[in-house]
């Protein structure tokens, strides 16, 4: 090989001329890199030549050649070039050649250490690193680093070893140093065992507070790129074994605590501390959850985010500012902490930072009071009386951005808290219109930038609130509101165009048909928009656009939206190939938009529909292209299989993150032979986002089209049944989702009346179809599979819901005999915490048990809280059989209905209660410990418990047939109901009433009616728990037919109550009920015909029944 021609072709390289570089590189990939001579070449240039940048470009080259060349090489001439090239490392004076060198030792060293070959390798980088020569010192730790960092996994019977020499280089003179020997502890930390090597554990704990200081001087000196640097191995560290940081947890944290709310300290480093305490609790929950330091910090985020408030107006959308890293914090909290240490110490201080003087600090509380919602909602949930108040106040705050932050804290509590928030509808609706009007006037002035901000915020505002609207209840507010939106739909800014369509869609969804007057305006001033696809903000407009359409056609119904139909199914059609992927998911949600609406009359467009649907659902994923080398290049082009993933190759001349001389890496002295570009083939691909969109809409349009889905049945599920492995959380949930409502059509699909397509209790006692059997089979095989490793946890409350509505819906035939067994298991791991959903680094740490046993998040209590739903949905579907399983549960249950979390008393009591309603007699034999339990929990402190608790009690009292126990227990039990009875929430007096109600109708002798009655007709009609009306009014049947004196005298109070529940709502009443007390509204009109005539509902339900 040419030495001088391959140096001229390397020098050509580092001309400042593309053409010379792309020919010199071409040549020599072609004529000289095929050849183990030019690897020989290039570390003899990196050892020896003058020209440093040549230099740095052979120890760039050579390390891509290595893993090819190296061992073709003679033993003998690889003798040689050893020493050579570590001499020259150790000698090299520019920094970054010296680094590019050292990784050119290490590709070598992981080549010939595990073959036995250079041998004295390890021992002369630990004498380097101990050397006087200060540069030697940096070589030699940098070298160990690089050496580990390839293969440290080789090296773990040597860590204690390296301890030794760590502890001197960790406080070295050098900075270099002391980074390069925490680099190379970072690298220990993912291979160190733990387990089985105590010496080493220790050496490495004994090192971590060296670590940090190295950190603090690193901080001091202001060297940004080591910060970095130090903040990534402690990263390391999170996510490493948590026994390496046990000893010195509590200290790191509030260390880095403190460099986040340090206004001093440059604004990157804060938010690298910061992000490094979102790691702590989402990686570290339990260990931070026992430092009891959760209000602590959210009193300091509070702060930080008041300091910094302003920072997100200067800095670019994209940049993390220390306030938004702050409040990412707070949210991380929200949702993996319980509420007393986020939400309750952020409640306690709202009030009077919302009335603070400082405009800042009434910003601050205020987002961050929208940044816990999402992970605390029904805990704040319970608390919005005692801040609403103050937060209806900020939305008339002197200060635009305090308003404009009221207003995205509005939208935020809107989309968690729908249906209390809506109960204020009355000081809310008008609060949003003023803004709106005051911002849309402003838009011209001199504030229009932010008056812009406050016209979106009040429109998203309003669209998230008009959501949890009833039609009742948002048509006041149509007139004005409908109007003055529209003026907006002219607005030059397509995002302020956008966010007023949208509130104007989720006003006519709650309005429904009382939108009819302003539907045809709507829809001529929004149809221009619906083809527009000029640029990619006018896209962005026509996916918001196709959006309110669905939402429009919805309300007004399938007559009124009939001529459109057609027209825009072309335009959604034609939005497929626009290469847009958000428009393609409108297109897919206005389909199951016009699906329900149209339901089986949609069939005319199945079949464009499904195979669209199909086509989305069967697309390669190949939009990642990696490069594999040369060595890969009969793979070029084509679609290979990595970590689930199909993933395209591309050429090696193809390499998007090739440098400007056209090699590869050449100015990249920290590159890692690659294993980043692997680790970023997990991410999400659009692809995968839109089949996730893709199988929620296919799921609503067999729902809604039922019978006429049949044809495309079968392919469906096949398709959803491949998915239901995908490596993506979102699709494997939408699949699993999608084969469940799937089986659930598809039952209701059978001939006969709903209520005789099965009974409970196995063997089944009616037989479904063979189709409904193997479906219902297959679709459970899948959940199976899913439910033993599913490490998702929204995935598994998926499951858990589609296991649970399926056997509430369509009875047990879903279950196979050997089922039952493998579902109960499940349910048993998830409820005592053992899924692998809920595995927490650390929870086997003996002084971690008692907080993994203790409160938790509402996030983590959402997957037990489903769980059990499939406890109740087992107990539906096997009825008094389920009083054999019900042993399994039991203990479990009762020990969450003594839990101190609130929210677990409440929920454990309400699946006991649904549990004894589904044994019936069965339940008899658990009379006595179920007794004393409920009568406990009947005095329970919350309110929801005690609701719960008497819902129970009641139905323990009609199915046991342990009488003689119940009907002792009756004076304890009205003792304790009789409070209930003078509560104002309506659930408390509902379910009090349907106890008391199911009591007199179990055993009238055992209650002094003459003074139970006229109490309980005193607190009728129900306000909330509809359900408990049967109780109520059978009883009351009951009564009448027994002529009971005191019921009788009390018929004029009765009538007014029996003309409202027979109103509107319809639901307040199952049909069977209705029709008994219309036959018992006849009675009391032959009887007295004047109590009953002055009540319209009353005389139709009469007329009706004739």
């Amino acid at each position: 090989m040419d030495e001088q021609k391959f140096i001229q072709l390397l020098e050509h390289v580092l001309a400042p001329d593309t053409r010379a570089i792309k020919s010199a590189t071409a040549e020599l990939r072609k004529n000289y890199y095929t050849s183990p001579q030019s690897l020989i070449l290039l570390l003899k240039i990196l050892s020896a030549h003058e020209n440093h940048q040549l230099r740095q470009l052979a120890a760039n080259q050579a390390r891509t050649l290595v893993p090819k060349h190296w061992s073709t090489i003679p033993e003998n001439q690889k003798q040689q070039i050893r020493p050579h090239i570590f001499q020259a490392t150790l000698n090299e004076q520019v920094p970054l050649v010296r680094h590019s060198a050292a990784r050119v030792v290490s590709a070598i060293a992981k080549i010939d250490l595990p073959d036995g070959l250079w041998s004295d390798l390890p021992d002369k980088m630990q004498e380097a690193a101990s050397s006087p020569n200060v540069q030697h010192r940096e070589v030699g730790t940098f070298l160990l680093f690089t050496l580990l960092e390839s293969m440290a996994d080789n090296y773990m019977h040597e860590f204690y070893a390296l301890f030794t020499l760590f502890e001197k280089t960790i406080v070295d003179t050098s900075v270099e140093v002391r980074v390069n020997t925490m680099l190379a502890l970072g690298q220990i930390a993912m291979s160190i065992d733990t387990e089985n090597d105590d010496a080493s554990l220790e050496g490495f704990q004994s090192l971590v507070p060296k670590m940090v200081e190295v950190l603090k001087q690193l901080i001091t000196e202001g060297d940004e790129a080591r910060i970095m640097q130090g903040f990534e191995v402690f990263g390391t560290l999170i996510a490493s074994d948590s026994k390496l940081l046990s000893k010195h947890f509590g200290d790191l944290v509030q260390f880095m605590a403190q460099i986040g709310a340090n206004p001093d300290i440059d604004h990157d480093v804060r938010t690298q501390a910061i992000s490094f305490l979102m790691q702590v609790v989402t990686y570290r929950k339990l260990k931070f959850q026992s430092l009891k330091i959760g209000e602590q910090l959210t009193r300091g985020i509070l702060d930080i985010v008041t300091e910094c408030v302003g920072d997100d107006d200067d800095d670019d959308d994209n940049e993390l500012t220390v306030s938004s890293a702050a409040l990412g914090l707070l949210n991380v909290m929200a949702e993996n902490l319980p509420p007393n240490q986020t939400v309750v110490p952020l409640l306690q201080v709202f009030n009077s930072a919302a009335s603070s003087p400082d405009p800042n600090r009434r910003q601050a509380v205020v987002r961050a009071l929208g940044t816990c919602v999402e992970g605390a909602p029904e805990f704040i949930d319970t608390q919005l009386k005692e801040f609403f108040p103050s937060l209806v106040r900020l939305l008339d705050d002197p200060d635009l951005k305090v308003r404009a932050a009221a207003l995205s804290g509005i939208r935020l509590l809107a989309d968690q808290l729908a249906e209390e928030l809506c109960k204020e509808h009355q000081k809310l609706v008008p609060a949003l219109a003023r803004n709106l009007d005051r911002a849309m006037h402003g838009l011209t002035g001199p504030d229009s930038k932010i008056n812009e901000g406050l016209v979106k915020a009040s429109c998203t505002a309003l669209d998230s609130l008009m959501e949890g609207l009833k039609m009742e209840e948002v048509t006041p507010y149509l007139a004005d509101l409908v109007p003055h939106l529209s003026q907006l739909y002219s607005h030059p800014d397509n995002t302020i165009k956008s966010v007023a369509i949208g509130a104007v869609g989720s006003i006519a969804l709650a309005a429904e048909k009382e939108f009819l007057p302003y539907f045809e305006r709507t829809m001529t001033a929004l149809g221009p928009y619906v083809q527009k696809k000029e640029s990619e903000e006018e896209l962005d407009l026509r996916c918001m656009v196709t959006d309110t359409m669905g939402n429009i056609a919805q309300a007004v119904g399938k007559g009124p939206f009939q001529r459109y139909v057609v027209p825009l199914m072309h335009a959604t059609e034609e939005g497929l190939q626009l290469g847009h992927s958000r428009l393609k998911e409108s297109s897919f949600l206005f389909w199951s938009d016009m699906a329900k609406v149209y339901e089986d009359e949609f069939a005319t467009f199945l079949v464009g529909v499904s195979n669209a649907l199909f086509e989305s659902l069967e697309q390669e994923e190949t939009d990642l292209e990696v490069e594999l080398g040369e060595e890969a290049s009969d793979l070029v082009g084509q679609t290979v299989s990595i970590a689930g993933r199909n993933v395209k190759v591309a050429a090696a001349t193809d390499n998007d993150d090739e440098s400007e001389d056209g090699m590869d890496g050449a100015d990249d002295d920290d590159d890692d032979d690659g294993d980043d570009d692997w680790d970023e083939l997990i991410g999400v691909t659009q692809v995968a986002l839109e089949k996730e969109v893709a199988l929620e809409v296919i799921a609503n349009v067999t729902t809604f089209t039922k019978g006429a889905f049949l044809p495309y049945l079968q392919k469906s599920v096949e398709i959803c049944k491949t998915l239901v492995e995908h490596p993506f959380e979102g699709v494997r949930r939408a699949a699993i989702s999608a084969l469940f409502r799937t089986y659930q059509t598809f039952w209701n699909l059978q001939d006969g009346d709903a209520d005789d397509l099965w009974k409970p209790g196995f063997p089944l006692k009616v037989q479904p179809s063979e189709d409904v059997m193997k479906l219902g089979g297959m679709v459970m095989t899948a959940a199976l599979a899913l439910w033993e490793k599913e490490d998702d946890r929204q995935t598994v409350v998926a499951i858990h819901s589609g296991i649970a509505e399926s056997l509430r819906l369509c009875g047990p035939a879903i279950l196979r005999p050997n089922d039952i067994e493998k579902v109960t298991k499940l349910v048993v791991d998830v409820i005592t915490k053992k899924h692998p959903c809920q595995q927490e680094p650390g929870r086997d740490e003996p002084d971690l048990q008692s907080i993994f046993e203790e409160g938790t998040s509402e996030y983590d209590w959402l997957i037990i809280d489903t769980a059990f739903d499939v406890i109740l949905g087992i107990g539906i579907a096997l009825g008094e059989q389920f009083a054999q399983l019900w042993k399994i549960f039991e203990k479990i249950l009762m020990q969450y209905a003594s839990s101190s979390e609130h929210i677990e008393r409440t929920s454990a009591v309400g699946c006991i209660a649904e549990c004894i309603r589904s044994m019936d007699g069965g339940v008899t034999p658990y009379t006595s410990s179920l007794l004393k339990l409920l009568l406990h929990r009947l005095g329970d402190e919350n309110p929801e418990v005690k609701a719960n608790a008497a819902f129970a009690i009641g139905l323990l009292v009609e199915h046991s047939n342990k009488d003689n126990e119940i009907k002792k227990a009756y004076g304890e039990i009205f003792a304790k109901l009789e409070p209930l009875l003078g509560k104002e929430q309506s659930r408390e007096l509902d379910n009090a009433a349907g106890c008391v109600a199911r009591m007199i109708s179990k055993h009238p002798d055992r209650v002094p009616l003459p003074d139970v009655i006229p109490s309980l007709i005193s607190i009728l009609p129900l306000k909330e728990d509809y359900e408990e009306n049967t109780p109520v009014w059978q009883m009351i049947l009951k009564l009448y037919a027994l002529h009971e004196p005191t019921t009788m005298q009390l018929t004029p109070q009765l009538v007014p109550i029996l003309a409202h529940v027979m109103g509107p709502p319809e639901d307040q009443l199952k049909d069977d009920t209705r029709h008994q007390l219309v036959q018992l509204v006849k009675y009391i009109y032959e009887k007295q015909a004047s109590l009953i005539q002055p009540h319209q509902s009353l005389m139709a339900a009469i007329q009706e029944d004739e």
